[in-house]
């Protein structure tokens, strides 16, 4: 039994080493066959780096020089517009807290929230009646210090008639006429009395100091209302017109100036919080009065009808002004235009169907189009898509545009 148990125990350990051995040995085999399929011969790999359109070199062309595919346009002549853009804040041209200049109960609301109301519209009444007493007691004391003044003013016309006949004395006269003095004095004092307090009825109705629309009201009927309200009754808020203040750099503010100096009226147009939508046009107003040292730029306000409301008050809004407009000089898509050693310059697509590097002076861009100043001419075609792998002398393709059905039946 020892012996047999002996021989499986020697029997295993070959079993065991070759069982490790090909462990090792099949992924070095599988490694050595993937290396050999990877290894070509020099003239059949693959060139390095991406595929040139139309095929490796001297596929598309007898030369063997690769084509790019490109997207050409063509320049135009066009007027371009020189424009400033800037973040604005719609801003009223008057706010009025709508306050009570007397103390009294509120009796009467004439508003609703959000209206529009005229200058001099009745907004809110205070009762009138503690006023209304006031002013009969102080036009009572007026008839009786009058009555006096009559009395007093007929005292001394009497003793300047006995004075001439030397019937009393210049004292009594002088007394009689410092007596008129005084009464007119008193006379006068109580008008004013009188005339306070026909004020004071004329303020228990609280009228709009403004054309425009009222915010919610602060009060209720039945509140106590005092000149020292911080609150006051309502805002009142002019809407139409309504500007917009802005900011310019400093840099701009010398062609700015120029063109108002010359008489120019700038248009400027304000576009809603994503440069999305149009919302109003309107007209340059005024430039502040000095420039804002801690940013470098200086205020500026332009005017709008609003009659539709699209713009409201502390809205915020971007702004374009129209500074000048560059008229009759030759367009182009910004696209292609192109930044490098040469300087500023284009794609130009000569007659054999190579391109041409071409430099250019740029001006104002509008619209997705440039301003060329110099270089290139109406009528000249330029690569706009596609520039990327271009050199002076390259060969271009231009895809032509896929045909209609209506074209393919076209004899």
């Amino acid at each position: 039994m020892e012996k047999l148990v002996a021989f499986y125990r020697n029997s295993e350990r070959p079993a065991t080493a070759r069982l490790r051995l090909s462990r090792w040995l099949l992924p070095a085999a599988a490694l050595a066959i993937i290396a050999a399929l990877m290894v070509r011969a020099p003239w059949k790999r693959p060139p390095l780096g991406p595929m040139p359109p139309g095929g490796p070199p001297g596929a598309g062309t007898p030369s063997g020089a690769s084509v790019s595919s490109v997207s050409v346009a063509m320049t135009t002549k066009g007027d371009v517009p020189i424009t400033l853009t800037s973040l604005g804040t719609v801003t009223s041209l008057a706010t009025a807290t709508v306050k009570s200049q007397i103390s009294g109960y509120l009796t009467e609301i004439h508003f609703r929230e959000g209206q529009m109301v005229e200058k001099g519209d009745p907004l809110v009444e205070i009762d009138p009646r503690p006023y209304e007493a006031a002013l009969a007691q102080y036009q009572g004391q007026l008839e009786k210090d009058q009555a006096l003044l009559d009395n007093a003013r007929l005292d001394f016309h009497r003793y300047q008639r006995l004075i001439k006949q030397d019937s009393t004395s210049r004292q009594t006269v002088d007394t009689a006429a410092a007596t008129v003095r005084q009464y007119e004095g008193i006379v006068r004092s109580d008008q004013g009395l009188v005339d306070t307090q026909k004020l004071n009825l004329v303020y228990c109705r609280v009228a709009s100091p403004v054309r425009g629309r009222v915010g919610l009201r602060q009060v209720d009927v039945g509140n106590y209302v005092t000149p020292s309200d911080t609150n006051g009754v309502v805002v009142v808020t002019q809407i139409d017109p309504i500007s917009v203040v802005f900011t310019l750099p400093e840099e701009n503010l010398r062609k700015l100036m120029k063109r108002l100096r010359d008489g120019a009226k700038p248009a400027v147009t304000v576009y809603d919080r994503a440069f999305a939508e149009k919302l109003a046009v309107g007209a340059f107003d005024a430039v502040d009065n000095q420039i804002d040292t801690s940013t470098g730029t200086v205020k500026l306000r332009a005017l709008f009808g609003n009659a539709d409301g699209a713009l409201f008050p502390n809205q915020f809004v971007n702004v374009e002004l129209l500074l000048d407009t560059q008229r009759d000089v030759v367009v182009a898509p910004v696209s292609a235009v192109r930044s490098g050693a040469p300087g500023t310059f284009v794609y130009v697509v000569n007659s054999d169907g190579t391109v041409s590097v071409r430099r250019v002076t740029t001006g104002a861009t509008a619209g997705g189009n440039i301003a060329i100043l110099s270089g290139l001419a109406q009528g000249d075609r330029v690569v706009v898509e596609g520039a990327d792998r271009l050199s002076e002398g390259a060969k271009i393709r231009i895809p032509s545009a896929p045909s209609t059905r209506a074209d393919r039946a076209r004899p």
